[in-house]
């Protein structure tokens, strides 16, 4: 098997998670070189266009004779459909959920309706137009969290008190596209839960020494505490792994995901979004979890593989 399949790590690409994705793609390059595949690492270039990207992908793809793409790409061209889409062109399997679920999963706005008509809850939520001057927010109440409506690692996130604090919100988050979405502020314990193949992995609970789990507090050391698993009743975990592999199969992911989540203090998750390429650090949550049920790092990245090279959704039992 492993003389017969050439595995193309693609990490990088041309979004704010490019640092972080680098980290992912040579965490897996490293665990899938223990594990005795013949890999090739290729970095997208960060300062170019989604086009030009896509031909230095393209290119990269073509001369590595791959036989599976491991896609490592965070954010915008790499869980927004892009790559799925030219890996699809090409005839390469790869990793990871397909180009339409991708498109679906990085859509907050589009995510959101369809977790809601799963019966998820969801917190209430509205999308503005920076272009539509006057912004007023007419369904949700203060205190409010305004992001991105197509963006991850919680880039351009703020918390919102009150009205005065809106316009400098909006811009932050109008760094990274126009359509904003904007949230009631949902009060609760954070939580995080892993998809691999079609099985939950257990819950992780999130702390925070920052007010939410921002971009500094998920990549600086020390800035969060991490409890995997995360200490809850029995059946409360079952309701939240619930709620993700709910949220997963609301968007038709395959593989792995990882979905983010709110435990109000009357014990409902409250969905937020889901996360179709969740990092994949060796100190990353969803290999955190896995490690949970006995399935190390290499492990894991291997298990992408071979669902990947044989068309399958299901991972095999964790041993």
């Amino acid at each position: 098997m492993h003389a017969s399949l050439r595995i193309a790590v693609l990490m990088g690409g041309p979004s704010g998670e490019h640092e972080v994705s680098l980290k992912s793609g040579h965490g897996v390059v490293e665990a899938l070189t223990r594990r005795r595949w013949p890999v090739e690492p290729i970095v997208i270039p960060k300062a170019c266009t989604a086009e030009e990207a896509c031909e230095a992908a393209r290119r990269a793809l073509l001369a590595s004779g791959a036989d599976v793409a491991f896609l490592a790409l965070h954010g915008p061209f790499g869980e927004d459909g892009t790559i799925q889409s030219l890996c699809e062109e090409l005839q390469l399997a790869y990793t990871g959920s397909t180009a339409r679920a991708s498109r679906l999963g990085i859509d907050k706005a589009v995510s959101r309706q369809r977790f809601a008509a799963m019966g998820l809850a969801v917190p209430r939520w509205e999308v503005v137009e920076l272009s539509a001057a006057p912004i007023r927010v007419t369904r949700c109440a203060y205190p409010l969290v305004v992001k991105p409506v197509s963006q991850g690692s919680s880039l351009g996130v703020s918390i919102v008190h009150q009205e005065a604090q809106l316009p400098a919100a909006l811009a932050e988050a109008g760094r990274y596209g126009s359509r904003i979405l904007i949230e009631e502020f949902v009060a609760g314990r954070e939580v995080t839960v892993g998809v691999l193949g079609e099985e939950p992995l257990p819950v992780v609970e999130i702390r925070p020494t920052h007010p939410f789990f921002d971009y500094t507090a998920k990549y600086t050391p020390g800035c969060t505490e991490y409890l995997v698993p995360a200490p809850l009743a029995q059946e409360l975990a079952a309701s939240i792994q619930a709620a993700g592999l709910a949220a997963h199969r609301a968007l038709g992911c395959r593989h792995l995901s990882r979905t983010d989540l709110i435990l109000r203090p009357d014990g409902v998750p409250v969905v937020l979004e889901v996360n179709t390429i969740p990092g994949l650090t060796p100190t990353s949550l969803l290999p955190k979890a896995a490690a949970c049920v006995s399935l190390c790092y290499e492990e894991l990245c291997e298990q992408l593989v071979l669902m990947a090279a044989h068309g399958a959704s299901h991972a095999a039992s964790p041993r």
